[in-house]
Parts: C-alpha cells; sequence; structure tokens
C-alpha cells in the first residue's frame, strides 16, 4: 500500500471513531533555491497554515525530494503531494499545456500569462492528460517573455543566431532552431554550469531566472526586447492527497490560490522594477533588437504552430481548440 493510500485509509479512519479533523501535513518539491519563481508556493503554505490554525501544514523541499524532471513522476507515485515543473521538460508527458509555450503567442504581461495558463487548465482534455499522472493542476508559476544573455560580440540580427548555442526548452528551443540557433535543453539548474563551460554560449531565461541561477554573472549582454515566448510551468497535486483532505483543509487550499498568485504578480513586479540597476551593476550590455528583425524570428518560427497543432491533433487532442483558447482569452482580457 503506497503512503498516499495509507494517508487515506488512516485519515478516513479516525475521522469515523473521533469525528475529528486530522492535522495535514504535506511535502512540495521544488528546485533551485527560494526566488520569485516559488513565492505563489511560499505564500501558499503560509496561508493554508494561518487559515487552519497550523493543522495542515506544507512543507517546502527545494531539491531534496526529487530532481525537477522528475517532479510529474513523483506526484503520480504519492512521493510527495504538491510539485512544480516546467512542461518543456517532458512534452510529452503533458502536452496540453505545452501550447502555451509556443513562440509568439502574443501574451504581454504576468496578468495575462495567468489567466491564459489557468483557461488551459482548466479545459476538459488537460485535466484528463495530467490526471494520467495522479496531478490535478492548482496554479501556473507566471514568467514574462524570455530574453537571452550571452558572451562576446552581442547577437542583434537574427542572421547572427545560426549556430549559436543557446539553451531553450520547450517552443522556446523549437523557435531558436528555425532560425539556425543550437538549443539545448539543459535544466535551469545546469544553466551556469552550461554556459561557463562552453556547452552553451547564450541562455534564454526570464529575469528571475538569470538573477537566481546566476547566468547574469558571466553575461556581456542581454537582449531587452527579443521576446520570443516563455515557459510553462504548473503547480501540482497528487489527485489522491487531494480527495482525501478534509473539507476544511480542502478550503483552505483552494480558496489560497488567488491570494497566493496576487503575492506573486507584487513581488516579481518588484524584480523587474528592479532590472535595469542590476544590469547596470554587472556592466551587462543591453541590446535593443530592432522589430524588422523581430518580424523575422516571428516568421521563421510561424509554422511550428501549425506543425504543433497537427502532431496534438494526430494524438487525438483538440489542439486547434487549445490554440483558440489562448487567443479568445487574450481578446477577452483586451
Amino acid at each position: 500500500m503506497n503512503r498516499v493510500v495509507m494517508r487515506m485509509v488512516l485519515a478516513a479512519a479516525a475521522i469515523a471513531f473521533s469525528g475529528e479533523v486530522l492535522a495535514a501535513e504535506w511535502n512540495v518539491s521544488l528546485w533551485g533555491k527560494r526566488r520569485a519563481f516559488t513565492e505563489h508556493v511560499e505564500r501558499l503554505a503560509e496561508l493554508v497554515s494561518a487559515k487552519t490554525n497550523g493543522e495542515f501544514t506544507l512543507n517546502l523541499s527545494y531539491g531534496g525530494l526529487s530532481k525537477n524532471r522528475e517532479n510529474l513522476d513523483g506526484i503520480s507515485i504519492g512521493a510527495f503531494e504538491i510539485a512544480q515543473f516546467c512542461a518543456g521538460y517532458h512534452g510529452d508527458k503533458n502536452p496540453t499545456i505545452t501550447v502555451l509555450e509556443l513562440p509568439f503567442l502574443g501574451v504581454s504581461t504576468l496578468e495575462e500569462e495567468v489567466a491564459v495558463s489557468h483557461a488551459v487548465y482548466a479545459h476538459p482534455a488537460t485535466v484528463a492528460d495530467l490526471g494520467r499522472w495522479n496531478a490535478k493542476l492548482l496554479m501556473t508559476s507566471p514568467m514574462p517573455q524570455y530574453n537571452i544573455v550571452g558572451t562576446g560580440e552581442p547577437r542583434d540580427e537574427l542572421s547572427e543566431f545560426k549556430g549559436m548555442r543557446v539553451r531553450a526548452t520547450g517552443g522556446l528551443g523549437k523557435a531558436f532552431e528555425a532560425a539556425g540557433a543550437e538549443p539545448t535543453s539543459v535544466t535551469a539548474t545546469e544553466a551556469q554550469q552550461a554556459m561557463e563551460t562552453g556547452l552553451v554560449d547564450t541562455v534564454a531565461f526570464a529575469q528571475h531566472a538569470h538573477l537566481s541561477f546566476q547566468t547574469i554573472d558571466l553575461a556581456d549582454w542581454w537582449t531587452t526586447n527579443l521576446n520570443p515566448g516563455t515557459v510553462n510551468c504548473p503547480v501540482v497535486v497528487n489527485i489522491e492527497a487531494y480527495e482525501a483532505l478534509s473539507a476544511e483543509h480542502r478550503a483552505a487550499l483552494d480558496n489560497s490560490i488567488d491570494e497566493a498568485i496576487a503575492h506573486y504578480l507584487d513581488n516579481y513586479g518588484q524584480l523587474l522594477a528592479q532590472w535595469e540597476t542590476i544590469l547596470a551593476e554587472k556592466d551587462v550590455q543591453r541590446v535593443v533588437i530592432a522589430d524588422s528583425e523581430i518580424d523575422a524570428f516571428r516568421a521563421v518560427a510561424e509554422p511550428i504552430k501549425d506543425a504543433w497543432i497537427n502532431e496534438m491533433t494526430a494524438q487525438g487532442l483538440p489542439a486547434q481548440e487549445l490554440y483558440d483558447l489562448v487567443q479568445s482569452t487574450l481578446a477577452s482580457l483586451r
């Protein structure tokens, strides 16, 4: 009997005999260190504990429970109750949410990223997709459009991407590949070493990751406006563990999500406000890409969307519907 099922049996028995709500202690698998990317999970833990008078606690582990590429597998077997992962690490395991990693989707703000992510998460096909891993989607980890840091001479023209070794995953990796670059999907925790050893000469990240994983410390330059897209990194809960919660504890968890996201957005906004100062302090050159070069990049990346739709449709997924959902959600916000 696995650990989650055992907990369910014990909880049911205890409630049946005592009529009391048992304390719940959950483990949460993250990676790296506490940073802007994990602030909503940190806040979620605070809120859940406060709302239940300490009866329901989330123990956050940064790399102590699983490798980041294995968090979804850990959720599937109940090795821990909550985890964060990125779709691009294993697109074959979560094909529905890879729609959110397609290049040049048109998302402009973190608030828009939250809206389109949660719309896709709520789609029945996505629910079923993640359900194969005993995973229920709780909330996204919204990130700004990615930009790249690099060493040597700045690459500010599309022709200069040819042969560029870039750390980029998912749809972004495919976009850079279409432009002639050589993408590699090393994890975030491996990016600095990859850059330091010359495995890559550029790294595509959001601002917090360049800072947290110290790729900005090795950089000579940073693109300010390339903005080809971002990655999608959900926070999920093991379904069996979620269903085993008391009604009180489940409500505390569910009702804390919006506030946790609001805290994340506020915290990330503060980081973005400091970014220009950080670049100046680290003597990193700001590189502005001409609109014509961005248009050219968008043009070479456009077939990626059509290829994704065709591939996912062939797998029996409502790919066009998911893509249209992203666009209609953006339109409704504007």
